[in-house]
């Protein structure tokens, strides 16, 4: 451990301040632990008050550093590896600027796993969906965590089947809205790809091909999901599933019949989820049986263009990052 901190919070930052930017800062400052944090964060370039909400959490707490960057020096995969080579903690705690966490021990939680055996060198975190999010994410997030292990425990990973090796699998799955690595580990063994995007896939995908642990731990909960609107959804899919695409080099072409298919069986699959939801009132209920296939087509529609459109051709007319 560096300056006898344990864990440094790494969080990147690009127009916060209407992305609970402030609303993460503040519960991560009302953590209980036994021991000592500091906080690193980048700004790329934001145009609204995020650096002002940054500075003055800074000012108000003094463990918090904050690295101005051009936007176009940023990049989901080289950010966060200069993160942990500029870092003083003994681990990584990467956070999104929207995932807030949601109680007093997150980060605590969130190291626990490493005590284990040191054969663990990733941790995931719970990710909770905000009480407005669309039934889509809500029940996709749902799904995706709940497979990965019980809330209440930690769930160890590890690659089995050599047939999966280089391949991304429920057992390889990470995210780093929410996520911790050993900071030397990163620095020195295996650290983030230089990628524009799902660095935090890669980096799943790699540490257990290498046949290191991924542990999940249930107890350590952000409350996430992104605010993206109707008419936004598919350029966000597109982002997710092209440079996916990108990096794993698979190509999954997707014809209109199997968009129609897709976007008719979810939809279906989650009309009977949302009656029997007893987070929506019949009002609301009866707008999201309306609403929600809408996004299940604009979802099958982003994945079937990212698949289609040639590689490395301009798209930020499809995009929602690069658009921006």
């Amino acid at each position: 451990m560096t300056n006898g901190l344990k864990a440094t919070v790494f969080i990147p930052v690009y127009n916060g301040e209407n992305d609970h930017l402030e609303e993460t800062l503040s519960a991560l400052y009302r953590q209980q632990t036994k021991f000592e944090w500091d906080v690193l964060m980048t700004d790329s370039g934001s145009s609204d008050n995020s650096v002002a909400i940054i500075e003055r959490f800074a000012e108000q707490y003094g463990n918090l550093r904050l690295i101005h960057l051009k936007k176009e020096d940023y990049s989901h995969g080289g950010t966060r590896q200069m993160a942990a080579e500029m870092a003083q903690g003994e681990y990584m705690v990467y956070l999104s600027q929207d995932a807030v966490p949601h109680n007093e021990h997150w980060l605590s939680e969130m190291v626990a796993p490493f005590e284990i055996t040191d054969k663990i060198v990733a941790v995931l975190g719970r990710q909770k969906p905000r009480h407005y999010c669309f039934p889509a994410m809500k029940y996709d997030i749902k799904a995706v965590f709940g497979e990965q292990g019980a809330e209440d425990a930690i769930t160890i990973w590890q690659r089995k089947d050599p047939a999966h090796q280089g391949q991304y699998t429920k057992e390889s799955f990470y995210s780093d809205v929410c996520s911790a690595a050993p900071r030397k580990f990163l620095v020195e063994t295996i650290g983030y790809r230089d990628v524009a995007y799902s660095e935090d896939y890669e980096y799943g995908k790699d540490v257990l091909d290498a046949g290191y642990f991924k542990a999940y731990n249930g107890r350590a909960v952000v409350e996430h999901s992104n605010d993206v609107r109707l008419s936004e959804y598919r350029k966000r899919i597109f982002d997710e599933t092209y440079n996916v695409r990108i990096n794993s080099g698979i190509t999954t072409n997707v014809s209109i019949l199997s968009l129609v298919n897709n976007s008719l069986k979810a939809s279906i699959k989650d009309s009977l989820r949302i009656v029997s939801d007893r987070d929506y009132n019949w009002k609301r209920k009866l707008y999201w049986l309306a609403i929600n296939p809408l996004f299940h087509i604009e979802k099958w529609r982003g994945i079937r263009l990212a698949n289609k459109i040639e590689l490395g051709t301009d798209i930020s007319n499809y995009s929602l990052e690069k658009g921006d």
